[in-house]
């Protein structure tokens, strides 16, 4: 990974191997389907730490995405440069993706009006063309 901004917006694609029922802490319970997800978040304090986080196995889960990365792993990482408003625009765009389903209702987007910043794909998506 290069970065070359201290803040910007990144995806996850995330890969779990087997369906999964996982808590996503005060959401619920939900049931995840084999497949790749597509998970779009922002660092506006320090991009590289914030991946970096999210590809580490131990650590003291807080977010949304991190109950989800204990059943699945991290196969590409995409970052943008840009302020936190593009993390939206970027769920936008990868929600309106063919086959994108977004599987949990406020998943990632407690803290503006998107209805998900998480989707699901059965087959691998094409993230990498993505202009916002």
């Amino acid at each position: 990974m290069n970065f070359t901004s201290n803040t910007g917006v990144y995806c996850l694609v995330i890969r779990l191997l087997q369906r999964s029922r996982i808590r996503i802490g005060r959401l619920g319970t939900f049931h995840f389907p084999a497949g790749f997800y597509v998970y779009v978040g922002s660092a506006q304090n320090n991009l590289e730490h914030r991946i970096k986080r999210h590809l580490r196995q131990e650590k003291k889960i807080h977010w949304h995405i991190d109950y989800l990365l204990r059943y699945g792993q991290v196969v590409s990482v995409y970052t943008y440069a840009g302020k936190k408003n593009k993390e939206c625009i970027l769920g936008h765009e990868i929600g309106k993706r063919k086959n994108a389903v977004a599987p949990v209702k406020g998943f990632g987007s407690s803290d503006c009006s998107c209805n998900s910043h998480l989707y699901f794909f059965r087959h691998a998506p094409t993230i990498s063309r993505l202009k916002i």
